[in-house]
């Protein structure tokens, strides 16, 4: 802003008079302009066009993560989000969820090279010949999500409620685990397992979400289960068949470019295949975790996959970490503080302790074995979101209650701003992994 509209703002900060010589400023008038000095930056971003202001944001968030970095140690991610978290309705309500519109081709995107990323990392011959990695991977995420919906129900929740809350439990949050493992560069068991194992609790999430709907019809009077089952059906059998087919069709066009190309096919693969998956309604997530593991399959070494797809995915990501901090909530902690906390206490207690119960015999030790049950503890609500907008909400269901699903949404963002602190502590820290380079 130049130097005349800056003074034209200020004067109209101050009152007006006719005789300045005789205002007698006063204490308390002095704090009030100054208090309104002090915002005018504020309430600048707040009038600015969505778009801009959103870019702005983006740049305080990346000078935020490195001082986050720099100060504490601690992962970039952390103060992307809690740049987001403060400029939401939660704190100082700069940017509304309904401006986030504009940008959620770009958001999807930002979640589609993610997880296509997750889903190269994973070789699924490792899970069958090490078939406790498999049972343990299951195992965490159901008995997250049993252990979520008894602490709901000896609260007093209803058991529908429980078991959507179980079930959005299981899940992890592949985005910042993924956006923090590029970051730290950890290499080791731990890490691979992480992994695997984020991959598979979100597939069981996604499953357990479409059984929940499919059973919620059943109890509901005067609905049929039969169209909601089909779809759900549809749903998952074509994530997966569009996932496959994007796999095969990397592997195949990869024998025909060369160096800096593979990027640029990956990158519009993911592209094509997130629009037909919204096409065609069905999960984008499953769709591009199968594209990423099918082709590890069949492309085995040769696939070389850049960290969040090079910088533009990098670009990505940091906005769509800014975005999950926008969509924070504590709206009603003070009331709803002993859900919050028995969501939040039961899935720690239940990751944590079937990572224990099954270390031996998955060839893991205890240190690594606690490292990993702490590093599998964000979660954020892209899966049930996600879910949610590709199976749709049968016209005319009741609507699940209001405050279990408000206690869930506190504790997943209590659970997402904290991510990176679990999985810096997870894997550096109690797991000991890091390639040793410098940040």
């Amino acid at each position: 802003m130049s130097r005349i509209a800056l003074s034209d703002a200020m004067v109209r900060l101050l009152p007006a008079t006719e005789d300045l010589n005789a205002l007698e400023p006063t204490r308390a008038g002095a704090a009030d302009l100054g208090r309104e000095i002090a915002l005018w930056p504020i309430e600048a971003l707040r009038g600015a066009d969505p778009v801009m202001g959103l870019a702005v944001l983006m740049i305080v968030a990346l000078l935020a993560g490195e001082a986050v970095r720099r100060a504490t140690g601690l992962p970039r991610a952390l103060g992307a989000m809690l740049v987001g978290a403060l400029a939401s309705p939660l704190a100082l309500g700069l940017v509304a969820r309904a401006e986030l519109d504009p940008w959620k081709p770009l958001l999807d995107l930002a979640v589609g090279l993610l997880v296509f990323e997750l889903g190269t990392r994973i070789r699924p011959r490792w899970l069958r010949d090490n078939p406790w990695l498999a049972v343990k991977s299951v195992a965490e995420a159901l008995l997250a999500g049993v252990a979520v919906t008894l602490a709901l129900s000896a609260l007093g929740v209803a058991g529908s409620a429980a078991l959507l809350a179980g079930a959005v439990a299981m899940a992890g949050s592949p985005v910042i685990t993924m956006a923090v493992v590029g970051e730290l560069r950890p290499r080791g068991q731990v890490t691979e397992r992480l992994l695997v194992m984020t991959a598979v609790n979100t597939v069981c999430a996604v499953l357990a979400l479409s059984i929940w709907q499919i059973a919620v019809t059943l109890d509901a009077d005067g609905f049929e289960w039969q169209p909601v089952a089909a779809g759900v059906l549809y749903a998952l059998c074509g994530s997966y068949l569009l996932g496959a087919f994007a796999g095969l069709l990397l592997e195949r066009l990869s024998r025909q470019i060369r160096g800096t190309g593979l990027a640029t096919l990956q990158l519009a693969l993911v592209v094509i295949a997130a629009m037909l998956a919204a096409q065609f309604t069905v999960s984008p997530l499953l769709s591009l975790l199968v594209a990423g593991m099918v082709a590890r399959a069949r492309m085995g070494h040769r696939l070389q996959v850049e960290p969040q797809l090079g910088s533009g995915g990098a670009a990505l990501t940091l906005l769509l970490l800014l975005t999950l901090g926008l969509l924070s909530t504590l709206d009603g902690m003070l009331r709803l503080w002993p859900l919050v906390v028995a969501i939040i206490g039961a899935r720690l207690l239940a990751k944590v302790g079937t990572v224990l119960l099954l270390a031996r015999p998955s060839g893991l030790g205890w240190r690594q074995s606690l490292g990993l049950g702490l590093a599998l503890q964000p979660a954020s609500g892209l899966t049930v979101l996600l879910t949610s907008a590709t199976l749709g909400w049968p016209a005319g269901l009741p609507a699940p209650p209001a405050e279990p699903m408000q206690a869930l949404l506190i504790a997943l963002t209590l659970l997402q701003l904290s991510g990176p602190v679990w999985l810096q502590l997870g894997l550096r820290v109690v797991a000991r992994e890091s390639d040793g380079r410098p940040d």
